[in-house]
């Protein structure tokens, strides 16, 4: 609590000693000095609270789904230049993780992207959480994610609701669809300059394996309750993002 503040002796001499002008200046002046420190307090307790109530809206979420090579990654970055979304790429976040000196999960994530494995979830859900944890904490209007490339399997998707079902609300899923063979040139092609340890055939195969009998049937069950909106990833970017909008549009 503030504490008073009074005006000494001598100042209360010294006022009752001045002429009538220079007396009411003075109060002003102390009453002004108080009128800004109350106003200084009120800001500081208003940002507290606007900060505290950022930190408990849940964040909205749409998971971006697709084979590997399906485009999701560019298509989420022209999502997050027009719309304003935040793109947390489950591979990304995983792949930094795996570089991060000191990461006592790095040779294991390592193994596992590289024998088209899905990673275990809780590595997984622990960094998308931070990641949304951190980004509303920057910015208290950047509440609308999509998650790339993630609920892959099963057991993504039990640790999701797990975890996170009272701390996030999904809206619906983003499919990017096109054939195995589109995937796999895409991926070939983008190996060339990206620098990935997966972005070759043998990897290829397994993770389009891994896709079909892992995550298809994920989006499927999303499929089953209304959730899933498809979207053809087999033409040109700009062909697939007029559709993107035109759905990012009709669901507001």
């Amino acid at each position: 609590m503030r504490k008073p503040v009074f005006l000494s002796t001598s100042s209360l001499t010294l006022l009752r000693g001045s002429s009538p002008s220079i007396h009411l200046l003075s109060i002003f002046s102390f009453f002004r000095f108080m009128l800004g420190q109350s106003l200084r307090a009120l800001s500081r307790s208003v940002s507290s609270v606007v900060y505290r109530v950022a930190l408990a809206m849940k964040p909205q979420v749409i998971f971006v789904l697709g084979g590997p090579g399906a485009g999701k990654g560019t298509q989420c970055a022209k999502i997050v230049e027009s719309y304003g979304y935040t793109h947390l790429s489950a591979g990304d976040l995983l792949r930094a993780e795996r570089m991060r000196e000191g990461s006592e999960f790095g040779q294991l994530i390592d193994s596992y992207i590289k024998d088209g494995k899905i990673v275990p979830v809780e590595i997984t859900i622990n960094l998308l959480r931070k990641g949304m944890e951190e980004t509303m904490r920057l910015n208290q209007d950047k509440f609308r994610f999509l998650i790339d490339g993630f609920p892959r399997n099963q057991d993504n998707l039990q640790g999701w609701t797990s975890v996170m079902e009272d701390k996030a609300d999904v809206k619906f899923v983003l499919f990017f669809d096109c054939s195995d063979q589109v995937c796999i040139d895409r991926c070939l092609e983008r190996g060339k300059s990206s620098g990935r340890t997966d972005d070759n055939r043998e990897s290829l195969e397994k993770r389009i394996q891994t896709y079909l009998q892992s995550t298809r049937p994920i989006i499927e069950l999303y499929q089953k309750q209304g959730q899933v909106r498809t979207v053809d990833a087999s033409r040109s970017v700009d062909e697939v993002f007029a559709d993107v909008k035109a759905l990012l549009e009709k669901e507001g």
